[in-house]
């Protein structure tokens, strides 16, 4: 099997690529994320995935390097990522509440030796229910979600927040799509079963 590296920091994308038992290497891209409110999520979450794994191809020039990336839209449209901090992470949440919001996370697959890239998007929608402002501030402060888009981590407390979830894949809530990583790796030749 050829080498494969996930670009990412994320201990959490790590874990769900651990799902899909095969061994793997995990290096931190280096590309610096810029959100681009003019363009359209989907295209958005494809290109910083994209651009994560490329930025490692001259450290790996051999492997298959998997990049991901995940913003959500708020009602109004506007793009969303992670929080700063304590106050942005509630702000997020106090404007979730009762509504419906979609989230986008982008997956590709680098071939560094040809240059290829198999990129792909899954959405998943979370309705978080209507919870009070000392709540929100409990959750925050117990779980500590300012490394996600959104504000909570689903797969810990943050099942708590929520009133509706809807979509193909809920690994792509997390942050790695592993429907569509399955079906992009296969495009490289790499056989999971």
């Amino acid at each position: 099997m050829r080498k494969i590296v996930l670009a990412s920091t994320s201990p959490y994308r790590r874990k769900l690529l651990q799902q899909l038992d095969f061994p793997f290497s995990v290096a931190t891209p280096r590309y610096i994320e810029e959100m681009d409110q003019g363009v359209a999520p989907e295209l958005l979450v494809k290109h910083l995935s994209f651009r994560k794994a490329e930025s490692l191809k001259r450290n790996y020039p051999d492997a298959l390097i998997i990049g991901s990336d995940q913003v959500f839209v708020d009602p109004r449209g506007r793009i969303l990522g992670k929080p700063a901090g304590r106050d942005a992470a509630i702000l997020q949440l106090k404007a979730m509440v009762g509504q419906k919001h979609t989230f986008y996370t982008g997956v590709s697959v680098f071939d560094a030796q040809c240059g290829e890239v198999a990129s792909d998007c899954a959405t998943y929608a979370v309705t978080l229910r209507n919870l009070s402002d000392e709540q929100i501030a409990s959750y925050v402060d117990r779980e500590k979600p300012f490394d996600c888009a959104g504000s909570f981590r689903v797969e810990g407390l943050g099942i708590a927040l929520m009133e509706k979830m809807e979509g193909e894949d809920y690994n792509a809530l997390i942050g790695l799509p592993l429907i569509k990583l399955t079906e992009l790796l296969e495009r490289f030749d790499v056989a999971l079963l």
